[in-house]
């Protein structure tokens, strides 16, 4: 009777039963879109991961924590300006993406949060929700192309507007060309060629800084006729520059 007795358990005492995915996080559709977000861009700069989740920038800080926490994302300043987050290989595995998971580098830093900002800034246009566009990374263009950029320039995007009614670019696909410093006009030239040729692009937009601007004016104007018009040139938005320190 003892021994039954220690072994019985009575009603009240009972621990309740450990859920299969305990510590595991819960994502969220904004953690999903956060991820995807870092994956497609090799990173992303804290002031535009917050605009691009749409929240205050505040609070970016606990959503970090929760992904570091899951093994998902590391974070860390790796130049002036914001912090950066970027995708642990789990992280990466977690998006479904397979790209190799790696820090962001120094050099490229500059690049990257350009490009990222001209996202953002297209996605709040007026067109683009109606048109229902979506944006094809430089990531996403060379994981379906593993011989991309083997003798053949790839663009820092592609947009794609579906073919739908009322739409004014219905089934266009535009290829997106971010410059902050200049190169030589033979070269710019040659990879507008290259665009308005390989692949059968409507439109080939070129955001530019105000050191970039004058090459590529040039090259565009160097084109024949006929080409001309398929180039547009347009400057950067201000958010893809460093955001000036406090003073």
């Amino acid at each position: 009777m003892t021994a039954q007795a220690h072994d019985t358990i009575t009603p009240g005492t009972a621990r309740p039963a450990r859920r299969a995915d305990a510590g595991v996080i819960r994502l969220t559709r904004r953690d999903i879109d956060g991820l995807l977000l870092c994956a497609e861009h090799y990173g992303a700069p804290y002031d535009l991961l917050a605009a691009a989740l749409r929240m205050p920038p505040g609070r970016l800080p606990a959503i970090l924590r929760r992904w570091r926490r899951a093994g998902y994302a590391a974070t860390g300043r790796l130049g002036p300006g914001p912090g950066w987050c970027w995708l642990t290989r789990d992280g990466m595995s977690a998006t479904g993406l397979g790209f190799l998971a790696v820090r962001p580098v120094p050099g490229r830093l500059a690049h990257i949060r350009a490009v990222l900002a001209v996202r953002l800034w297209l996605e709040t246009s007026p067109g683009w929700a109606s048109g229902h566009a979506w944006w094809h990374s430089e990531r996403r263009l060379r994981a379906g192309q593993p011989m991309a950029g083997h003798g053949g320039h790839v663009p820092d995007a592609e947009i794609h507007w579906p073919s739908i009614p009322g739409s004014r670019y219905a089934g266009q696909v535009w290829a997106i060309e971010v410059e902050l410093t200049p190169k030589p006009i033979a070269r710019t030239t040659r990879i507008m060629g290259e665009l308005l040729t390989s692949m059968p692009y409507s439109l080939v937009t070129y955001l530019v800084a105000p050191a970039a601007r004058p090459v590529v004016t040039r090259a565009a104007a160097s084109l024949p006729p006929g080409d001309q018009p398929r180039i547009a040139v347009r400057d950067l938005p201000t958010i893809a520059f460093l955001p000036e320190p406090p003073r």
